[in-house]
């Protein structure tokens, strides 16, 4: 599970990024990565792309904290997720530097980003939708590494102690919510609510319905001195006084469906259920109260199996068509990820080759200067960002030549245009073998195997029929 947060840097690039490279915090620098600049000179990398961008705001750079629950990952994966996230969040547009740190009890990394990309030198649009994205990318990562996620919710955020008592499995809020939802499960009325909640230890107030009763129902936990509204604020909009009735009133309506008279909002669900080409889940209460409904879901499982078998041939060639279509995905993830590698290289040469460009000018006038050390203190910044930029493309084995620069474009471009046929294509192969896995699963789950591993000739007439 990884806790995310972002925020601005407004004046102090060069600080925060000594902070986030500390050798005592990142392990002599080998937990540090970067893109488009380096440890030594990002400040002066950052500045030269920001002045480029012709606006004038305040936001210099962005700091992304990215953070691990104690144990659950090594400080190498860490930072190889860190940087994972840097190069599918950024997409290799702006200079970066990854820090992982490993000084607090757990894993944490440090994304520093220019606020300004290397391309087009426009600044990064800090929105709330951009957040989320962020947000996402790394729980796609974290799932990618068999890490937890934290589940979404469009409730307001916790206060800082209540997301790491939640955390660390010791909310009494979190337990209080729990405790609720079960006690509205096992009652019919709101009656036998108040009565289940008060055997599990609870005290409650503000638990009337009269015109004069309390505005908010407060429970208090056993062991604990104060009480706890059940308000949107506290608690969340589901633990209203008046949601929790509603909640227990449409639990009494479920159980009394009858196949003909479903009500509007259950089609909804159902529909959506069917939609999907899954079976229905007939272990939940409402259908073991309601035998009607039961017998309705029922015919509607074997509709479902039916329709699944009579696509899928039979199942040896069905596995075979998964296989099939998990290899070719596979095949493809593997391309994509090979061309992602490549495309992060371009986009640094690109960047280094225009630097040296930009800077050249200068190394010139500096190398024909009579007074060398004066102009030396006169564009020291322009020097260092020079010989930076020539430095990083010896590490990558080529000679500076700014002629390159447009066939380097060229080929990024290319390579951004296969990548993005090779995403549709990959995201129809995965949508292909998820429905072919959800055929698979109908069948098996409704029927089950014999211990050959082929349907009984009995559940196969049923299907047919």
């Amino acid at each position: 599970m990884a806790y995310t947060r972002m925020h601005a840097i407004k004046a102090t690039i060069g600080k925060s990024i000594k902070y986030i490279c500390d050798p005592e915090k990142t392990d002599g620098f080998r937990l540090v990565s970067t893109f488009s600049c380096s440890m030594e000179s990002a400040d002066f990398e950052f500045r030269s792309a920001l002045s480029k961008t012709g606006r004038k705001n305040e936001n210099l750079a962005y700091h992304v904290i990215q953070s691990f629950s104690p144990g659950e990952v090594s400080a190498e994966e860490a930072h190889r997720i860190g940087t994972e996230l840097a190069e599918r969040f950024l997409k290799g547009d702006y200079s970066y530097v990854v820090a992982t740190h490993t000084d607090k009890g757990h894993c944490h990394n440090h994304l520093i980003f220019c606020a300004a990309d290397n391309i087009l030198h426009r600044k990064y649009n800090e929105c709330t939708r951009n957040y989320y994205a962020l947000r996402r990318i790394s729980d796609e990562l974290c799932k990618e590494h068999d890490l937890s996620v934290i589940p979404f919710s469009r409730n307001k955020g916790k206060s800082y102690l209540e997301w790491k008592a939640l955390r660390e499995g010791n909310s009494w809020k979190e337990k209080l919510r729990q405790d609720i939802d079960s006690a509205i499960k096992e009652s019919d009325t709101y009656e036998d609510f108040l009565t289940v909640l008060r055997k599990k230890g609870y005290e409650v107030k503000g638990d009337g319905l009269s015109e004069d009763a309390h505005k908010y129902i407060s429970f208090r936990a056993p062991g604990y001195r104060r009480f706890v509204r059940g308000s949107k604020r506290s608690l969340g909009e589901k633990y209203t006084r008046e949601e929790i009735i509603r909640r227990i009133r449409e639990r009494e309506k479920a159980a009394d469906i009858k196949p003909k008279t479903i009500r509007p909002h259950s089609q909804d669900i159902l529909k959506r259920t069917a939609t999907r080409s899954m079976l229905i889940d007939t272990s939940i209460d409402k259908f073991k109260k309601s035998p009607g409904l039961k017998h309705w879901a029922d015919i509607q499982n074997l509709k479902t199996a039916a329709a699944s078998y009579a696509e899928a041939g039979n199942l040896t060639e069905l596995k075979e068509k998964i296989e099939r279509k998990s290899g070719e995905g596979s095949v493809i993830r593997s391309e994509l990820i090979s061309i992602g590698k490549e495309l992060k290289d371009l986009k640094e040469i690109r960047y280094y080759l225009q630097q040296y460009k930009d800077n050249a000018p200068f190394k010139q006038q500096y190398n024909n200067s009579r007074d060398k050390e004066k102009y030396y203190m006169n564009h020291e910044e322009e020097l260092a960002l020079f010989d930076g930029a020539k430095n990083k493309l010896r590490e990558y084995g080529i000679k500076p030549n700014i002629s390159e620069l447009k066939q380097v474009s060229l080929d990024i471009e290319n390579l951004e245009r296969k990548e993005s046929e090779l995403e549709m294509k990959y995201d129809s192969v995965k949508k292909e073998a998820a429905d072919l896995k959800q055929k698979y699963k109908n069948i098996t789950e409704y029927l089950g195997l014999d211990k050959s591993g082929v349907i009984a000739e009995q559940s196969r007439k049923a299907l047919s029929r």
